[in-house]
């Protein structure tokens, strides 16, 4: 072995199996993107643009994409701002801050599976524990609210099977499963700020706890933050099982939950479309890729200016 190859002995398995576990599945999903394979035909025909155009172009698919970014847009921000509301009054806390990280940590630790069977029950129009809890508050001063008075006169919303609520229903569930993973991470960055920085803030004369988290805490928080945002994007265009647990034969009511790794496994196992099956996986791809382009770019202009 000479001394020009020997690095290639120590990199060669890493790339090896980069090559096969990343790159080969993400090579074989854009070829077939291309075609209009199905499992069990010994061949398939090549297509071209025709399953990005039918997913660009086609309502079922404009609904995937409206479903998705609503789901993200509301779990994100919330989740992300619960979990560093959460970081901070456990970080300030004397007592029991073991016993909150473990209760607010529970959801993620849970199987989502069975959390949604759990949530489906609660949820139920007639004998759910949310709608008997909303009816049992009628006719107290909650009825001056005018959708709460319009519940108790009509009926509360039935949550999974309305389209008006489908979709707000499970990001509620998103949120309430992700934002203790969020604290977690907030919790992390918030031991690695110098204390040092609060008595200097203090001594410039920031008195007040939202002028020590403006000033200090948040400043710091920059990349956590960052990190904190992608990884929830990335986690909430990921949603599946709780869309599959409430919905297993579609995308919910006029398809209103139709979110797009749920298009991926109903045309590509339900359905055994893999051509367009692997388009929108390609789609997903490129959504992550361009996310993480943009994580990697905002972390690196930060420690340009700093």
């Amino acid at each position: 072995m000479t001394r020009g190859s020997a690095h290639w002995w120590f990199v060669g398995p890493a790339l090896f199996l980069m090559i096969v576990i990343l790159l080969m599945p993400i090579g074989i999903a854009g070829v077939l993107s291309f075609t209009n394979y199905s499992l069990g035909n010994a061949g398939a025909d090549w297509v071209g643009l025709d399953n990005y155009e039918k997913i660009f172009t086609r309502s079922t698919y404009e609904k995937m994409f409206g479903a998705t970014f609503r789901y993200v847009f509301v779990v994100v921000p919330l989740s992300v701002g619960l979990g560093l509301g959460a970081a901070l009054l456990i970080n300030s806390t004397k007592r029991f801050g073991d016993l909150y990280k473990t209760i607010y940590f529970l959801p993620v630790m849970a199987a989502l599976i069975a959390m949604a069977i759990v949530w489906e029950f609660a949820l139920h129009p007639t004998v759910g524990i949310v709608n008997s809890t909303l009816e049992r508050g009628c006719g107290s001063v909650l009825e001056t609210w005018s959708w709460y008075a319009h519940g108790c006169e009509r009926g509360f919303p039935l949550w999974l099977t309305d389209r008006d609520y489908a979709i707000w229903t499970v990001a509620f569930i998103g949120i309430w499963q992700g934002f203790g993973f969020n604290m977690v991470l907030y919790l992390a960055g918030l031991t690695s700020v110098p204390r040092e920085l609060y008595h200097a803030a203090e001594m410039d004369g920031a008195r007040t706890a939202w002028d020590r988290f403006r000033l200090v805490t948040w400043p710091m928080l920059g990349p956590t933050t960052v990190f904190v945002v992608t990884i929830s994007v990335i986690r909430s265009f990921q949603v599946f099982d709780t869309v599959e647990a409430f919905y297993p034969q579609g995308g919910g009511p006029s398809k209103s939950v139709y979110v797009m790794m749920f298009a991926i496994y109903e045309k590509a196992i339900q359905q055994n479309l893999m051509g367009i099956g692997a388009a929108i996986t390609v789609v997903f791809l490129a959504f992550v890729m361009f996310l993480t382009l943009i994580q990697r770019w905002l972390i690196e202009r930060r420690v340009h200016y700093t």
